[in-house]
């Protein structure tokens, strides 16, 4: 018996990596604003289990309650494995510091960077003692190690995530049942996130050419293909704990 908690699964990559677990019948707790019905009607018609849960990731204080929930609903000693796929995670604001709204900079900050950290936390509190399994994925971004102009905040954010998650893997190292740990970079997926990157104005993002290019030369990567390789760091034995790895470093 495996157990997944994926969060960001309303659309795009988290979507397509919930397919794929319970293709493989997994049970998943799939976190997300919104609902997803067609994930919900394809864990019936496999007859898998999966729980969804609303929850809006900016409410971070509310996040120890969540868990509580999705922990009450397993039955860790019967598990082979408990996965945590940190994949949320919003772009806006688009624009310069100077005219970023404060309350979307928090909002960043807390779906971005302070919500994996206390889902991590969680996490580990909850599967410390079991001996299984136990592997969180962090979705990264390149925009993590290189500055954009217009993305200061998930930039930052990015950037956090990956020295959390060194951070992470150095603490659980030399535990009696460590969990592994790796921060995912997965290239420029065709999501609803590129939909809204090439709407912004050029003024807000100057690479905004780039990626107006990328689509239209057909660079973007599907979401199927990159939840394959994020379902593959779940399985693999070449899992580079506590490493910041992108996909085309995986293939």
């Amino acid at each position: 018996m495996r157990y997944a908690i994926v969060t960001g699964t309303s659309r795009g990559l988290g979507e397509a990596v919930v397919r794929q677990l319970l293709e493989q019948e997994v049970i998943v707790f799939s976190i997300s604003r919104s609902r997803n019905i067609e994930l919900e009607e394809m864990a019936k018609e496999n007859g898998t289990l999966f729980y969804p849960f609303s929850f809006d990731l900016h409410t971070s204080y509310e996040i120890e309650e969540l868990m509580n929930e999705v922990f009450s609903l397993m039955d860790v000693d019967s598990a082979n494995a408990i996965y945590l796929i940190n994949n949320a995670g919003m772009l806006a604001p688009m624009k310069p510091i100077e005219r970023a709204e404060a309350s979307t900079l928090i909002e960043n900050v807390h779906v971005n960077l302070l919500a994996p950290m206390l889902l991590t936390s969680e996490f580990l509190k909850r599967t410390h003692e079991a001996p299984l399994d136990k592997r969180i994925v962090n979705i990264s971004s390149g925009a993590g190690k290189n500055p954009y102009y217009g993305w200061g905040a998930y930039c930052t954010t990015k950037a956090g995530i990956d020295m959390f998650t060194r951070c992470v893997a150095m603490e659980e190292e030399g535990k009696e049942y460590p969990a592994k740990v790796i921060s995912f970079a997965p290239g420029v997926i065709d999501t609803d996130m590129q939909a809204e990157i090439r709407n912004t104005n050029k003024e807000d993002f100057t690479n905004l050419d780039r990626f107006l290019a990328l689509k239209k030369e057909g660079k973007l990567l599907s979401p199927n293909y990159v939840a394959q390789a994020v379902v593959k760091l779940l399985e693999t034995d070449d899992f580079e704990h506590g490493g910041i790895v992108r996909i085309d470093e995986r293939d």
